[in-house]
């Protein structure tokens, strides 16, 4: 019995994903343990921290691509950039609150990110790569603090 339910709770995953979840959730708020799809709820549990640490590196690359820009073509401003930076910044600071565990995570990455909006600048802009700092001119603080921008 046990091995049909977790056989039909395999197919629900790979059927209708939104099914699978409620029946999960149902399953687990009931305690009835036996019947979970373990392998697939540790996997989705696993993969919302990759999802969540992606979508980090991904807002702060799109901050400092806009802050580079912002700094390095001073003629081109304008409000779209401010609040594409503004609401990025946001979404990294939400995900800092909610999640303070990234904060070690984005300390981590900030080089990687800093040389990925490097090059993207370099692709939007039309300016030699050359053209920007090696090293990050901005610090963690300085790039998520919606007051900043640079000059």
């Amino acid at each position: 019995m046990v091995i049909e339910t977790q056989t039909s709770q395999k197919s629900l995953y790979e059927t209708d994903f939104v099914q699978w979840v409620e029946v999960t959730a149902k399953q687990l708020r009931n305690q009835n343990y036996t019947a979970v799809d373990w392998a697939n709820l540790i996997e989705e549990i696993e993969d919302m921290s990759r999802r969540e640490r992606k979508a980090l590196k991904s807002n702060l690359v799109v901050v400092l691509l806009h802050l580079l820009k912002w700094q390095f073509q001073t003629d081109q401003r304008s409000g779209s950039w401010r609040s594409s930076i503004r609401e990025h910044r946001r979404r990294i600071n939400d995900d800092l609150k909610d999640s303070p565990s990234l904060v070690p995570y984005l300390q981590e990455v900030f080089a990687e990110c800093y040389t990925n909006a490097c090059e993207q600048a370099a692709d939007e802009t039309g300016l030699p790569l050359t053209t920007f700092p090696e090293a990050c001119p901005y610090t963690i603080e300085q790039t998520i603090n919606s007051e900043f921008l640079p000059e």
